[in-house]
């Protein structure tokens, strides 16, 4: 059950990850003398839908890639997790999106895509334990990243309740595989987590 639940979290928040990475892009310019603070546009479900969508198979490219390059087999098993953790979730979102009749609709601008293809490309160039330690930091990167735009942005946002509940129940997840990737990364690589 508490590997279930794990799973259903860290899926469903994925897709926040990479919409925080890129929000500071996504957000207002500053105020200026002929454009004082100009509104937001307000993010609706449909938009929070194909955010967490994207964010899902993110990770699920990243882990996989990570079950075929990584140096240790912790590195490998991690990623396997992730891969069968964030393909649950994205499909539980999925059903919850049909059964809500919502249709993902994915930003105009989307630099989460970019900020992933520029991750996964350096992974590629990467090889052995340089590969491992910087999966696991961008796993860290990822998940913290989520973690904030579901608080700061998504749950505040979300207009259906029962979205709502399926983004708060498999936010801890994230924590978790966030706090994975941090124990891994330090029980690998003892010396660059002292700097």
């Amino acid at each position: 059950m508490r590997r279930k639940t794990f799973a259903l979290v860290a899926l469903g928040v994925a897709p926040l990850i990479a919409f925080t990475t890129a929000e500071a892009r996504w957000s207002a310019p500053e105020p200026t003398a002929t454009q004082p603070n100009r509104a937001l546009p307000a993010i609706d479900d449909a938009t929070i839908v194909a955010i967490f969508d994207a964010a899902n198979t993110y990770d699920i490219e990243t882990g996989s890639l990570a079950m075929k390059k990584g140096h240790s087999k912790e590195v490998r098993d991690f990623g396997a997790m992730l891969v069968r953790d964030h393909t649950n979730v994205r499909q539980q979102g999925r059903d919850l999106a049909k059964k809500l009749g919502v249709t993902p609709t994915p930003p105009k601008e989307n630099p989460l895509a970019a900020d992933h293809e520029a991750a996964m490309k350096r992974l590629r160039s990467l090889k052995g334990a340089a590969f491992d330690h910087a999966f696991l930091q961008n796993e860290v990167t990822f998940h913290k990243t989520v973690i904030d735009a579901v608080q700061t942005t998504f749950l505040p946002a979300i207009q259906n309740q029962e979205l709502k509940d399926f983004v708060t129940k498999v936010a801890p997840a994230f924590q978790a595989h966030m706090a994975g990737a941090q124990n891994l990364d330090q029980k690998l690589f003892p010396s660059s987590a002292a700097r």
